[in-house]
């Protein structure tokens, strides 16, 4: 199950207390102060994978805790740490803190590790409180609470082009024919129901780029119909847009500028991003019938026609065009 957004509560662990304790020696009732210091409590750490594609594991439980550090004890012995607690997350995942909406980290890269509620504090044992002008303290600290905090988990694929279009305008077909991806493929609506990502071999070359397929888009997908708003977030952080069309159409450069306009309602940095425009499906036309747009690229990925240059277009078009900034993102 493809799940890309979710809401989880955390809880890093609490310090372990100070310890209040003296030295006990035959014929001093009282020596020196000797309670150790509690251990820290354990941290909430997330770490991004590219092994992890969806929040599906991280979903299925609603919260975290971490360990508690143990109590400091007499002859100033320490309290352990608290043990800390992983969760892996795809990279792409944007984690904001429920409550304030604020955005805490966004995981762009793979190994990122970032602490994201802190153990508490250990208390201090009463011989950690010595001073000159209180040799002897009659009390320790107790270990401070650690962070507790909700947070909203937001996937956003990572890719270097977005294919773009109506149901069934071929692009889950697009993406099988020219990478090792493996889209679900049907003459019916919505066959995609989640983002499927690809890697493209360019050529005899060791280049690649990845390739994003979203659920098709319709009128009104801006407002959430459809599959809408839900999967036009997929699209944000690419480089490249596809715009893709078929040649069945009654008039494909009007499909085009539909495309494009929900595009806009939902985002103008989304609209502006560089496009190119695909003429699918051209196998199902007569050859005389057939009429291309200036400017656009035809294709029939069932025939493996125009699929060759389209790859080379689009790493041309890639390598063009600058880095996204990720961090301005609609959520």
């Amino acid at each position: 199950m493809f799940i890309d957004e979710t809401t989880i509560t955390v809880k890093a662990g609490d310090g372990g207390n100070g310890c209040y304790s003296y030295q006990r020696e035959k014929y001093i009732p009282k020596g020196k102060p000797s309670g150790g210091n509690g251990g820290r409590g354990g941290n909430i750490i997330f770490v991004s994978s590219a092994q992890v594609q969806t929040l599906q594991d991280v979903s299925y439980r609603r919260s975290y805790e971490a360990d508690r550090g143990t109590h400091g004890s007499s002859s100033n012995m320490y309290g352990h740490k608290g043990d800390d607690v992983s969760i892996r997350v795809p990279i792409g995942t944007i984690v904001k803190d429920f409550d304030t909406d604020e955005i805490i980290h966004d995981f762009l890269e793979e190994f990122e590790e970032v602490v994201i509620a802190q153990g508490g504090r250990g208390g201090r044992g009463n011989q950690a409180l010595v001073t000159r002008n209180n040799p002897c303290p009659d009390s320790a600290e107790m270990g401070k609470p650690g962070e507790e905090r909700k947070l909203r988990l937001i996937l956003k694929v990572m890719a270097d082009v977005g294919l773009v279009g109506h149901p069934n305008a071929g692009k889950s077909t697009l993406l099988a024919s020219i990478s090792r991806a493996h889209p679900k493929i049907a003459d019916y609506p919505f066959t995609t129901m989640h983002p499927n990502l690809g890697i493209v071999k360019v050529g005899e070359t060791l280049s690649s780029f990845v390739m994003a397929d979203i659920p098709g888009i319709i009128e009104g997908a801006h407002e959430g119909k459809g599959l809408g708003i839900r999967f036009l977030k997929h699209i944000e952080r690419t480089r490249v847009l596809a715009i893709m069309v078929g040649a069945d159409e009654e008039n494909p450069e009007a499909v085009a500028k539909e495309l494009v306009e929900e595009l806009r309602l939902y985002s103008e940095e989304l609209a502006e991003k560089p496009k190119l425009f695909i003429l699918t499906k051209t196998d199902t036309v007569l050859e005389e019938e057939l009429v291309v747009p200036d400017g656009w690229h035809p294709i029939s990925a069932v025939a493996q026609q125009g699929t060759r240059d389209l790859v080379f277009k689009l790493k041309w078009l890639i390598d063009n065009t600058k880095e996204p900034e990720h961090r301005s993102i609609i959520i």
